[in-house]
């Protein structure tokens, strides 16, 4: 496998979600995830990685056909008239068992890793590519709707089953993320492997209309491609958001800019670190100094 990745890069990640669920706490009546001593909404770094690989499989063709495949994703198998979900060790055996197999057919676990569980041991791949847990940049409410179901909780019953849903109004979500060039070296992460990944974060978010995340939109993607091992860390806290309203009180883009000074004035810093820095980012969002931003790719000697 060729072009495999050999130089460390740092992502920033920032995207919307307007009247909907970010990630659901299953152990919280599926509330969204939320940090109750700053009221920020959190995000894990599963749901992000999920919205990759339903990426990956639903348009890219990693759908377990021509060696493309998602190893961590729901299969199932058929004995007698009974369909079951399989588990770890019934999905290594779809790959022979074969640690080599499943690196080159599965492309998420060349970028996440993963316990690839064998018969007699498992085999354990860190992932090169890593992300912090998401935080909304504003503060969030939690906001409960309820309704009514389209049928009866029973036979013979007057009265249709009642829902109740949880949603936040508005939050600007922000990930750190990293490319490990060393980890890269053992799953086998590639350049082309890296493309599909910055494709599935965007694109991914993007297409999560489901009932609860329709209203995500990606606004900002950045990448921080380093000449060697180094990397700047906590990007996302580097970004400020400046409002003339409460964080409780943003609804749109339109409420809000993004100060970047800290962000650009520590990248200009380590320019010398820096191969190239790749920006892409809606146009709806508002910058304070937008003259030094661009789609496309940046200079870090001109920050």
């Amino acid at each position: 496998m060729s072009n495999i990745i050999s130089n460390r890069s740092e992502i920033l990640f920032l995207y919307e979600t307007e009247n909907a669920n970010p990630n659901g706490d299953p152990l919280n009546e599926n509330r969204p995830r939320f940090d109750s001593e700053d009221s920020t909404a959190l995000v894990s770094d599963v749901r992000l990685k999920r919205t990759i690989r339903d990426y990956l499989f639903n348009y890219k063709g990693y759908n377990g056909k021509e060696d493309k495949d998602i190893f961590v994703r729901e299969t199932t198998y058929e004995e007698g008239d009974k369909t079951y979900i399989s588990d770890g060790k019934r999905r290594a055996k779809d790959f022979g068992e074969d640690r080599d197999r499943v690196i080159a057919n599965c492309i998420d676990i060349r970028l996440f890793g993963g316990v690839i569980p064998l018969k007699r041991a498992s085999i354990t791949l860190v992932g090169p590519v890593q992300f912090q847990m998401g935080r909304s940049l504003n503060q969030v409410d939690i906001v409960t709707e309820q309704g009514t179901g389209a049928f009866a909780s029973g036979d013979k019953k007057s009265q249709a089953t009642f829902r109740t849903e949880y949603k936040i109004p508005y939050g600007l979500i922000g990930f750190n993320g990293i490319i490990n060039e060393k980890a890269a070296q053992y799953s086998k992460m590639t350049e082309a492997d890296k493309q599909l990944l910055l494709e599935g974060i965007w694109e991914g978010t993007k297409n999560l209309i489901s009932r609860s995340k329709f209203g995500q939109n990606p606004l900002l993607l950045l990448v921080v491609n380093y000449r060697d091992s180094f990397y700047t860390g906590h990007l996302r806290q580097r970004v400020k958001l400046t409002s003339d309203k409460s964080g409780l009180a943003i609804r749109s883009t339109n409420d809000y800019s993004l100060d970047l000074t800290d962000l650009w004035g520590t990248l200009k810093q380590n320019a010398d670190k820096i191969a190239s820095i790749e920006v892409k980012f809606d146009n709806r969002l508002n910058f304070t100094n937008k003259e030094k931003v661009a789609n496309g790719r940046l200079d870090p000697n001109e920050l």
